[in-house]
């Protein structure tokens, strides 16, 4: 679950409520929509609406900041924490979409507005917390807490914003608190023009095949693709292959050219690395030393020592602890993986070395040899639409969802599906939006977001408005859009993100669904990728797209036989992503910074293999330059030590669909949204800490 850069400069800022704003009756987003629950006006909101309702909706936001700073009555909860919650009501609809459409519909305009609103949006942050009198109020009503009669999610409200004000600078001196509006503002845009060279050079290259001899041991389903993706680039009678994971993964699984599948792999690693106009390197380098002021000004050694307070893990230390843990038996497996793929090598009468493009290939094939599985074997059974009704029968045995499909409501790009969500009592939940499939508008990767929080006004729940965005293999041809196995577990992971958004029941927005600590935000998400795998759930949903056969026990066996193949590869290369995020935040020595030096250096020294490289290299770690996850890419293995225990509770029942166990998760975890500290979440559900065990076990390493 990735956010942009605005998305990471509104999470420190209270937007959540939606007021009527006046002025241009043309402009969608200066009044309340006029639609079905409130969603966005899509089919009315055009590219020249959006800088004119930001500008206004800071104009206004300021307007209310000022009417709290003018206030002579005595600080108060209501006049100015809810006062703070409640403002900025237009900005918050406007960025709501926009965000959005930067990540899965962006244009050049709509890169040119980002880059006009990113400094906007960090100076009207900075306006808020280092507003001096604004925070001496915020500080009055902190310090007499214990003598307040405020419930639990009212205390956590005013914490939020108390530590926002501290974390925005508040407590620094005139002249330092100048450096850090300048620091963050510089920061804005570099951290925007790291991704907008990222996804240039996601669309940038394209691997043309024009004889059809190149495109042997390639599964004719692909082939398919790769000719619709030529036609639809106007080389009829070709085929290409892009770094979409849906092109690239199966052509390095299966193509028996390896000199193609290392001009591919090596395009796609090499990403923003490259001697253009693109290039990540020197964006990087100005990144770093700014994150590393930034967080000395406000007293922290290191900008990860900075990022880390705010979380579960709360140190370095205490993430390179846990890493360390899961590191050695990693690595140890992974060598076990090479000896075997190197022996599949030498079997074949190869004279080479295993490469880090030849893993996918002859992985597949030992997979093949020792499992008699072949991931092509499964895709069949994955037909799209009836993995989605798996993921809705989850919810519905779990929690009781229903989900009813409406297509007239407006959407932001023609190929969305929009769903109403009812709860077990027919009440509308939420409104959420899927969207499958590649297009050169949309960045890479998978993620859900929300156009709209959840909230209680004036005693009435407001529903979300939730997406979820994935990039997955399209339909060819007649045939319909078949997943592989990893596809199905994404679609399982981001479902569990919008099962958080959808369900909770909070007062403030700012506290609703996911805004949690980085390190507790994935448990919903990776706990729900243990049913995908689960014999009881794939008799639902797993069923032939030709026959409707349900997915024959025997095949069930070997998926599960086969459940920690390829786990010492998979952990390796991404501990390996989490040791170069933590390690280029935590470096203070920061003079003529070189990425690429410093990345083989921390590789070197873990002792990565070169069979592996990591699963985001530096220049194309959208994470961590502007993603949100800036130290905190670890937070994925965090949470999966919470969420093997967690999903350990349902197990130790007996039954997947324990109502008792649901009911718990779903009351102390899911509904609860940020209103208590993540630990005593957890704990309320599980009754005590979580245990590494379960997580090491179910990856093969223990």
């Amino acid at each position: 679950m990735k956010k942009n850069l605005i998305l990471a400069l509104l999470a420190g800022m209270a937007l959540t409520s939606c007021n009527k704003g006046g002025g241009d009756s043309e402009n969608p987003f200066f009044s309340e929509y006029e639609t079905p629950f409130g969603v966005p006006a899509f089919d009315k909101i055009k590219t020249e609406h959006y800088l004119p309702a930001f500008k206004e909706g800071i104009k206004q936001q300021q307007a209310e900041i000022a009417s709290i700073v003018k206030n002579t009555e005595a600080p108060t909860f209501e006049n100015t924490i809810l006062a703070m919650e409640n403002s900025g009501g237009l900005l918050d609809r406007v960025s709501g979409v926009f965000l959005n459409i930067t990540e899965s519909n962006s244009t050049d305009t709509i890169q040119a507005i980002a880059d006009s609103v990113a400094p906007l949006l960090s100076k009207n942050n900075d306006d808020i917390y280092l507003n001096a009198e604004l925070f001496q109020k915020v500080k009055v009503i902190n310090d007499q807490k214990a003598q307040l009669s405020l419930n639990q999610e009212q205390k956590m409200l005013l914490d939020k914003i108390y530590k926002n004000f501290v974390r925005g600078g508040a407590n620094l001196d005139s002249s330092k608190q100048a450096r850090f509006r300048e620091v963050n503002g510089k920061l804005a845009l570099l951290e925007l023009q790291f991704s907008k060279n990222q996804l240039k050079e996601n669309d940038g290259f394209k691997l043309v095949i024009d004889n059809k001899d190149d495109l042997i041991g390639l599964p004719e389903s692909i082939i398919m693709a790769a000719a619709e993706q030529a036609k639809a680039d106007k080389m009829d009678g070709k085929w290409v292959f892009t770094l979409s994971k849906p092109s690239l993964i199966p052509f390095i699984t299966y193509s028996q050219k390896r000199e193609l599948r290392e001009k591919i792999y090596m395009a796609y690693a090499n990403r923003a690395n490259n001697k253009n106009d693109y290039n990540n390197n020197p964006v990087i380098a100005k990144i770093l030393p700014l994150t590393l002021e930034k967080a000395q000004l406000l007293g922290f050694s290191s900008f990860a020592h900075f990022m880390l307070d705010n979380t579960m893990a709360k140190t370095p230390e205490n993430v390179y602890n846990l890493l360390n843990q899961i590191w050695t038996p990693a690595i140890k497996k992974a060598n076990e993986e090479v000896a075997d793929m190197q022996q599949m090598i030498a079997k074949e009468g190869g004279k080479f070395k295993l490469a880090s493009w030849d893993w996918w290939y002859y992985s597949e094939k030992v997979r093949k040899e020792k499992y008699a599985l072949d991931e092509e074997m499964l895709r069949p059974y994955f037909k799209l639409e009836n993995v989605r009704e798996g993921i809705f029968y989850m919810a519905k045995k779990l929690y009781g969802l229903t989900f009813e499909g409406n297509k007239t409501l407006p959407k932001y790009d023609p190929s969305a599906v929009s769903f109403e969500v009812k709860d077990s009592t027919g009440n509308l939940l939420a409104i959420l939006y899927m969207d499958y499939f590649p297009r050169p508008s949309k960045r890479g990767g998978a993620w859900c977001t929300n156009f709209r929080n959840e909230k209680i006004v004036d005693g009435k729940r407001i529903a979300p408005v939730v997406s979820i965005v994935t990039n997955f293999t399209k339909p060819v041809g007649d045939q319909p859009a078949l997943l592989n196995y990893d596809e199905v577990s994404t679609l399982f992971h981001e479902f569990g993100h919008a099962l958080h958004a959808m369900q909770t029941k909070v007062t403030y927005g700012s506290l609703s669904g996911t805004s949690v600590a980085r390190d507790f935000v994935e448990l919903p998400s990776q706990i729900s990728e243990n049913w995908a795998s689960e014999p009881e759930m794939l008799q639902v949903y797993a069923k032939h797209y030709k026959t409707g056969e349900v997915i024959p026990a025997e095949l069930i066996e070997k998926m599960k036989k086969s459940g920690t193949f390829n786990q010492g590869f998979v952990t390796t290369e991404y501990l390996a992503a989490s040791y170069l995020d933590l390690g280029l935040y935590a470096d203070t020595m920061l003079a003529g910074f070189d990425a690429q030096k410093f990345e083989k250096t921390t590789m070197d020294k873990l002792g990565l293999i070169p069979e592996i490289l990591p699963r985001y290299r530096s220049t194309y770690f959208g994470h961590i330059f502007g993603g949100g996850y800036a130290t905190g890419y670890y937070s994925y293995i965090w949470a999966e030590v919470l969420d093997a225990d967690a999903f350990n509770a349902f197990k130790e029942t007996g039954n997947i669909f324990d109502k008792k166990t649901a009911t718990s998760f779903l009351q102390n975890v899911l509904e609860k949204g940020g209103t208590e500290e993540a630990m005593d979440l957890y704990k309320a559900f599980r009754g005590k800490e979580p245990n590494i065990d379960p997580l090491l076990i179910r990856r093969g390493l223990k």
